[in-house]
């Protein structure tokens, strides 16, 4: 099976600090491919090279079958790589409804100066209205985004993210900073999406990556150390020592 992504030896230097070295990992479709280490470990450094915003010193991103190596931050976007933050990244003052239809806009290519006239578009309403509907928020629809508690502000991030039909989706620690049931909610609904989406997942809640993830790697000081099952990786005692201590996955 092609996977869906692959990374071949991708490094980051920043002077004489290497960040990620030589990380190479695949993610196939209908999976999610869990990306776990301590922090400093260049996770979130990782995220940003496969994404483009950051430019990597060597190696390749191959996406869908394709080098994308070379493509900027927009490009890839545009060619199905989908993302969210470690801090959520909507448009408090907007609508719910809103910031669901500026993603959608974005995919077709409409201009961004027009911020307030995204959502009077009936096809582009008509989406954003179904992607709420699918995380939950279709009554939340015209409630400003600010309005939101932490854990609904994540299910919209992940609306404006699914609207735009990524091919992949790549998460950066999505559970941070939201209460164990909000965190379970949002467990409940990746693991919904994640046949139809696949994802590359940053996660510090170890019960969110145990719950979600058919693949664990491990990242230490740039390099991966261990792959495998989550299973595999609780009994692995490398990965153990390098990122979980003591504790039990």
């Amino acid at each position: 099976m092609t996977p869906i992504l692959r990374l071949e030896e991708l490094r980051k230097n920043y002077g004489a600090l290497r960040v990620t070295d030589g990380v190479s990992l695949e993610v196939f479709s209908g999976e999610c491919h869990a990306l776990i280490g301590p922090n400093g470990a260049g996770k979130t450094t990782l995220i940003h090279q496969i994404s483009g915003g950051l430019v990597s010193d060597s190696g390749r991103v191959m996406f869908d079958g394709h080098d994308i190596t070379k493509l900027s931050l927009p490009q890839r976007s545009a060619a199905g790589l989908g993302r969210t933050f470690q801090i959520t990244a909507l448009i408090p003052q907007f609508s719910v409804l809103e910031n669901v239809a500026l993603s959608a806009q974005a995919k077709d290519g409409s201009s961004f100066r027009f911020f307030r006239s995204a959502s009077a578009e009936t096809v582009l309403n008509a989406q954003a209205m179904q992607a709420l509907a699918d995380f939950g928020l279709y009554d939340q629809a015209a409630n400003l985004a600010g309005e939101l508690s932490h854990g609904e502000q994540r299910q919209l991030e992940l609306a404006m993210a699914i609207v735009a039909a990524p091919k992949i989706l790549l998460l950066d620690e999505p559970m941070a900073g939201i209460g164990k049931g909000e965190s379970m909610a949002l467990t409940d609904t990746l693991n919904g999406l994640k046949q139809s989406t696949p994802m590359l997942l940053i996660e510090h809640d170890m019960d969110a990556v145990f719950k979600l993830a058919d693949r664990v790697s491990v990242l230490v000081y740039g390099q991966i150390i261990a792959t495998g099952t989550p299973e595999e990786m609780s009994q692995n005692a490398e990965a153990r020592a390098a990122y979980l201590g003591q504790e039990a996955l």
